[in-house]
């Protein structure tokens, strides 16, 4: 199980780290499924790429330093919120191709937090 949620908080960590860096240079000619960035205000795009940039962060530094390894499980559960609004998002602009990608998304991360706190915690620094 270990290896698993390593594999996944690397795999998703390293997502969000570059999702959340997008956010703040919207680069031009975005795929369909992307130009919703676009439409985003600035605030709430610095809001959204803050938040999935330390989540991002969050999921793969804290068990690697083995400084504070609980963090993994609250960076896996804001990222699962985050999804959850990014959800209601996509649903008040009829996206459903994206709500099914941020479901997914906010399923894997709550698995990561669960599994982070329940089935392999992470152990620290003696």
């Amino acid at each position: 199980m270990n290896i698993l949620l390593w594999v996944l908080q690397v795999l998703f960590g390293l997502y969000f780290l570059a999702i959340g860096i997008m956010h703040f240079i919207v680069p031009e000619g975005l795929p369909a499924q992307m130009e919703w960035m676009y439409s985003l205000s600035t605030p709430l795009h610095y809001v959204s790429g803050t938040a999935e940039i330390l989540g991002g962060l969050g999921l793969i530094l804290p068990g690697l330093t083995r400084i504070q390894p609980r963090l993994t499980t609250w960076a896996a559960l804001g990222l699962a919120t985050v999804m959850i609004l990014a959800i209601g998002y996509h649903v008040t602009r009829g996206e459903l191709q994206n709500v099914a990608f941020n479901v997914v998304l906010a399923l894997v991360t709550g698995f990561i937090a669960y599994g982070r706190a329940k089935l392999s915690p992470l152990a620290g620094r003696a």
